[in-house]
């Protein structure tokens, strides 16, 4: 029996970033076509080749002229030039100006031998003949004209090293003459995702044997793409040495950096530590953070590693706070202006395990006086392996080993995940509804938490949301102040299997009989309307609500959302599941009905004129009777 390998202690969040610093992630240059180097980052100074313009040239529509013929010349008294020709841009000029002669020229037009200055012509007058010009206006040399190298002159410094190269960069070097530029090189990041239940998209999944899909392989590789790194993925590892070793080896050879996700614990069948230890050095080992106190830290070969962990949000809050930066470094990208932003906490935070917590947020807008307010923040940390915690996340604000607590209304700073990262339009939480899914399609940026009625009603209460959805009960009941924007009627009951086998009529086949059954979770309002219903039952039969509930196989058997009851059912590990008649058809399930209940949409009343609770109030306004129209057990 292999030994566990025990975390040695614990390193400070400091010494972790100071060792992936030390990691020399750098590429050599290299030269790419200037069509392929928009956003790279030049790797040395260019110097103009020849001057920009080449040539002296006129800026604006009018007459080549020698100044001095124009010297006193003015509306009273205007000087008589002898046309000598013509000039257009793009051609040479095949005349010269001699004094007392004129040539009419374009815009950007070479200036003729001769001429050095230009009448722009909205002060001139030609001749019904064509023969001569008045010019009603006096120049100086070189007025209107742009000498050759005026914008760039030949041997002049046009851009240097670290310059990142946007459209206005693209335009000089074109100007130039450039065809291809050397930029820093992109480090190549090896992504490699361990465990033997892995499973990429695209192939089939055994759930019932463990596995699940590959999400840190994609998330991670789209983390390096935003910090300038080229991602490159390889087959995900299982848990053993060999095949672990040949495939850390390979992306060594290949990479600057190889980062893996997962077999970084202290468990006996995580190897990545050993390879590394055999193969290379280990830097670190453990780092007093949370989440990812497992990280690696150390080098392959030529290679640097960082060990992540495997859960999809440490792993990307890991990977944002610790490794980003040492990519962008690489790549000469800086960190972008928008990457953090000040918001205040929503509602207190109590913390107290000694470690560094990298806490995960969600940002909403709170409403200002005359237009949108503070930014606040609210945690959204669900656990570990959350996976749904990656989109209702916006950062993490970083809350040091020693603080107990943040406070509500506390200024905090949000790393966030991504540049791009906006907050919602409209933040929505409470009961998973089928309707409601529909109506949010017709919002623009819009973020609903299903968490049940009762904790949208918390949560509400304390002023996060803009708005929560309830069912099986009254706002009014649990002292929630809010302005009620619609309410519609959904049927649900019992979801059993198609044709319903065992005969299901009602809830007293539940208390009465062996059925396995398959509940919601305790936040759900459709359960509290199951409690109800029970709870009438026992009035009836003169009994403790108690006494049914313990009668009922699965009665505590928690669910997350509307449909997983039925598909339970569906899967032959329930006999029936509390659900809707919506879901049940949906799925070719049949259903006995229990009852009804009332659904509401409840604003927040400080947020009613806030434009994303306005677009929901349209929307209910206009759309809800067509959604409930195509969802059997709804109306109003």
């Amino acid at each position: 029996m292999t030994d566990r390998k025990e975390f040695r202690d614990l390193a400070d969040p400091e010494d972790a970033r100071q060792a992936i610093a030390s990691l020399d992630l750098t590429p050599d240059p290299e030269q790419v076509p200037l069509a392929e180097a928009r956003g790279r980052v030049l790797a040395e100074r260019i110097d103009a080749a020849l001057d920009v313009p080449g040539f002296d040239r006129a800026s604006m529509d009018g007459y080549a002229v020698r100044a001095r013929d124009t010297f006193g010349a003015d509306e009273s008294d205007p000087a008589s030039l002898e046309l000598a020709g013509a000039v257009h841009a793009g051609e040479e000029p095949d005349v010269a100006v001699e004094e007392g002669h004129a040539v009419e020229i374009s815009t950007g037009a070479v200036m003729p031998e001769g001429a050095d200055a230009v009448v722009m012509v909205e002060r001139t007058e030609e001749s019904d003949d064509g023969e001569t010009v008045l010019v009603r206006t006096a120049v100086a040399p070189g007025d209107h004209v742009m000498l050759a190298g005026a914008d760039v002159a030949a041997g002049e410094r046009a851009l240097g090293p670290g310059t990142r190269l946007t459209a206005r960069e693209i335009g000089l070097l074109s100007a130039l003459g450039v065809e291809s530029v050397p930029v820093g090189g992109k480090p190549t990041v090896g992504i490699v995702s361990t465990g033997d239940e892995l499973v990429r998209p695209g192939e089939e999944v055994d759930s019932a044997a463990g596995q699940i899909y590959d999400v840190n392989s994609y998330t991670v590789a789209t983390a390096v793409e935003e910090a300038g790194g080229e991602p490159k993925l390889y087959p995900h590892a299982g848990d053993d040495y060999d095949e672990m070793e040949a495939i850390l080896r390979e992306a060594a050879d290949e990479c600057d950096l190889v980062l893996s996700s997962g077999s970084t614990s202290a468990s006996a069948v995580d190897v990545i530590y050993r390879v590394i230890e055999e193969r290379g050095e280990l830097l670190l080992h453990g780092v007093a953070v949370k989440p990812g106190k497992p990280m690696l830290i150390g080098r392959v070969g030529e290679s640097a590693y960082v060990g992540l962990p495997g859960y999809p949000v440490s792993a990307l809050t890991i990977f944002r706070t610790f490794v980003a930066p040492a990519v962008r470094e690489a790549a000469g990208v800086p960190e972008p202006a928008t990457a953090t932003v000040e918001a205040r906490m929503a509602a207190e935070e109590r913390y107290g395990e000694g470690r560094m917590r990298m806490m995960p947020v969600g940002l909403v807008e709170d409403a200002g006086s005359d237009g949108p307010g503070d930014l606040l923040a609210y945690t959204t940390d669900k656990g570990s392996g959350a996976t749904t915690s990656l989109v209702e996340a916006d950062g993490v604000v970083e809350v040091p080993a020693d603080t107990a607590y943040v406070a509500e209304g506390e200024s905090v700073e949000v790393q966030l995940f991504s540049p791009e990262v906006r907050p919602p339009t409209a933040l929505g939480v409470g009961e998973d509804d089928p309707a409601l899914a529909r109506l949010l399609d017709a919002l623009e940026r819009p973020r609903y938490l299903s968490v049940g009625s009762r904790e949208g009603l918390r949560r509400l209460r304390d002023g996060v949301p803009d708005f929560a959805v309830t069912s099986g009960g009254s706002a009014d009941d649990r002292g929630v102040e809010a302005t009620e924007l619609a309410a519609y009627d959904r049927e649900w009951g019992l979801v059993v299997p198609a044709g319903n086998p065992e005969e299901v009529a009602g809830l007293v086949d539940l208390v009465d009989r062996d059925l396995r059954f398959v509940n919601r979770g305790s936040d759900s309002g459709l359960r509290t309307s199951l409690g109800n219903a029970v709870a009438d039952l026992a009035d009836d039969r003169g009994v403790s609500r108690h006494d049914l509930v313990e009668s009922i196989d699965g009665f505590g058997l928690a669910a997350k959302a509307h449909e997983s009851p039925a598909r339970k059912v569906a899967g032959e590990q329930a006999d029936a599941g509390l659900g809707l008649r919506a879901t049940a058809e949906k799925l070719g399930l049949g259903f006995v009905p229990v009852g009804s209940e009332t659904v509401r949409v409840l604003a927040n009343p400080d947020r009613t004129e806030k434009s994303g609770v306005r677009e929901l109030r349209r929307a209910l306004d206009e759309e809800l009777d067509a959604v409930l129209s195509e969802l059997p057990g709804f109306g109003r």
